[in-house]
């Protein structure tokens, strides 16, 4: 997702859908920019009257107590305008809180939701990160894009106002301020420009930054550092990172200064002539001092007005992008089916999964990882899928559990090609562990039953004995009510690598599904371990139609069919014996395996 692509969505079709968004969430919000908009119209209004309604008082000589009721009037006035926004201002910060909130729900839904296939998609992650950042804090856009309209129906009364107090000066006067308003406005606009533009590179600076910082106060790379002597570069290369910032820093501050510059001698331009129109004016007897003073000060005001008009248009313009790139990724297209489909087939007669001449090619990538695969899983078989790295093992699993569509051909259960079904209902059928597994802090019993309330507290029991923890688990201080992990509850234990993995084994077969799938899931375990979970592995699949994917091909003996994938393709198959037999790339790899465990043998 480039930057310099054209937003889907333009500026007017921003502000309608988030005033449709705030409407659904917080009916209030609209209108409290519009309240609050007037109340400051209004305050500005009185701080622009109150000086020369008092000079022109004392210009006729008014009782005492009139100039002071006129002072105290005003004053009231004030109080009561300025109490009034703080007060609506204070009050509408929640609503426009949850307008953001219910946004990033949205966000956080379609990221967990979305298809899994649009997760690999360079441009759609690139796409996620810009609309996360328009909803992190209350500067987001939307949040910000409140304040920016309130601040723009502010600028627009006021400029009506006071556009009706000056309808009777002199048309020159007018057209001076409004010209000098505006070339204030581009000067000031040229600076926002160059900081915009030049927005990533500060952010690709305070990234490195940040990284560095960490890594050189991290606990984690404490030791790397001591022993490799890497304090010097590490400071080396930060220090390079801070004259980076430096010379941007640098830049940006020339910048603004010729902006500020340009700014001063335009103020003074202005105020100058409107001097020179208003003196005169009072020496030719059309105008009071009062009068002076109410028309000077609001040309300046108008001034400002006009400026503001300008400079939230262009912020609300700014903001509207960023709108944009939330709205696009909220409406992404889903590449698979989620509503409707077709039913899944009965399931008496088991589980078959079909490929049919599938191919599939990640998006960006040169070349096929499944090249034109033909492969039957008959229901109740126990297959084995192993292989070099890269082989395309944990791409066919992907493929099989309907993470990915082909990019040719089609993939088939019971006979049904899988892009006819609900594709939510299609994950239902699958129990699974795989190499990147999520698992949260939460107690031993919400992780394997992966729910907070109707635990089947003895089917969990039963499923960590099956992966074999149940030993560990009963050595808890709480035993299933133990919380795991540390980075939300204090209490909770730290599980070893392999202890972890024995935990994603229970939950795999707590949801029993129909089909399970484990994608290396004895990776991290001891060796004493993995063959615990080999002799228990007929009680896991029993009934079942299972999918093993192993480096280590001593472990494939258990299951039925053996498939040796190579380059995409099935290079092999047949049981452990017969592949052996065969003394093709299987049996190649297992003598490459097994020679370190035979006593005597010259490596």
């Amino acid at each position: 997702m480039k930057e310099t692509q054209k937003p889907m969505y333009g500026t007017f079709s921003c502000l309608g859908w988030i005033l449709a968004v705030a409407w659904q969430t917080r009916k209030r919000v609209p209108f409290i920019c519009l309240l609050l908009a007037a109340l400051r119209t209004a305050q500005s209004l009185a701080q622009l009257l109150i000086a020369p309604a008092v000079l022109r008082r004392v210009e006729e000589a008014a009782p005492l107590g009139e100039l002071l009721g006129a002072v105290g009037i005003f004053t009231l006035a004030l109080l009561v305008l300025a109490g009034g926004i703080s007060y609506v201002d204070e009050g509408t910060i929640f609503a426009r809180v949850d307008v953001r909130v219910r946004l990033s729900m949205d966000m956080n839904d379609k990221g967990c939701l979305t298809s899994y296939q649009n997760l690999l998609d360079p441009s759609v992650t690139a796409l996620q990160e810009k609309a996360q950042d328009a909803l992190k804090t209350n500067r987001s856009a939307t949040e910000h894009i409140w304040t920016t309209l309130t601040d723009l129906l502010n600028n627009l009364m006021g400029f009506v106002v006071y556009l009706l107090l000056l309808r009777d000066l002199d048309g020159r006067l007018m057209a001076v301020v409004t010209v000098t308003a505006v070339l204030s406005f581009f000067s000031a606009l040229r600076v926002q420009n160059w900081e915009y533009a030049h927005e990533p590179e500060l952010t690709a600076l305070d990234k490195k930054l940040t990284y560095l910082i960490y890594r050189e106060e991290s606990v984690k790379a404490a030791k790397d550092i001591r022993v490799f002597g890497l304090g010097k570069w590490l400071d080396e290369v930060l220090a390079g990172v801070v004259r980076l910032c430096r010379d941007f820093f640098a830049r940006r501050e020339r910048v603004r200064f010729f902006g500020d510059l340009a700014d001063v001698l335009l103020t003074a331009a202005r105020n100058g002539l409107a001097y020179f129109f208003l003196i005169r004016m009072a020496l030719a007897g059309d105008i009071t001092a009062s009068q002076f003073l109410l028309y000077f000060t609001a040309v300046t005001g108008f001034t400002a007005w006009v400026t503001g008009i300008l400079d939230q248009c262009a912020t609300v313009r700014r903001e509207c992008l960023d709108l944009s790139r939330v709205r696009e990724y909220l409406d992404l297209p889903e590449p698979f089916r989620f509503e409707g489909g077709r039913p899944i087939p009965d399931l008496s007669g088991g589980c078959e999964l079909r490929l049919e001449h599938v191919s599939y090619r990640y998006p960006g990538a040169e070349s096929d990882t499944i090249k034109g695969m033909d492969l039957t899983i008959r229901p109740g078989e126990k297959l084995a899928v192993v292989g070099l790295n890269g082989a395309g093992k944990t791409t066919l699993v992907k493929l099989l559990c309907g993470f990915l569509d082909p990019t040719e051909g089609r993939v088939l259960f019971n006979g049904v090609d899988i892009r006819e079904f609900n594709r939510r209902e299609y994950y239902k059928l699958f129990s699974a562990v795989f190499q990147d597994w999520s698992a949260l802090d939460v107690t031993v019993a919400e992780s394997v039953a992966q729910a907070v309330d109707g635990i089947d507290r003895d089917k969990v029991a039963r499923c960590l004995e099956q992966a074999g923890l149940t030993e560990a688990v009963e050595k808890l201080p709480k035993g299933l009510d133990t919380h795991v992990g540390r980075e939300v509850y204090l209490d909770g234990v730290l599980f070893s690598g392999g202890q972890t993995q024995r935990l994603m084994l229970a939950r795999a077969l707590y949801k029993d599904g129909p089909v399970l799938v484990l994608d290396e899931p004895t990776a991290a375990l001891d060796p004493l371990a993995e063959d615990d979970i080999y002799h228990k592995y007929n009680d896991m699949t029993a009934g079942k139609t299972s999918v093993f994917i192993s480096h280590r091909l001593a472990s494939t003996r258990f299951c039925d069919r053996i498939l040796f994938l190579a380059d995409g393709q099935i290079a092999e198959e047949g049981t452990h014996e017969s592949l052996l037999a065969r003394g093709g790339g299987y049996a190649d790899l297992f003598e490459v395996q097994s020679r370190y465990y035979r006593e005597g043998r010259d490596f």
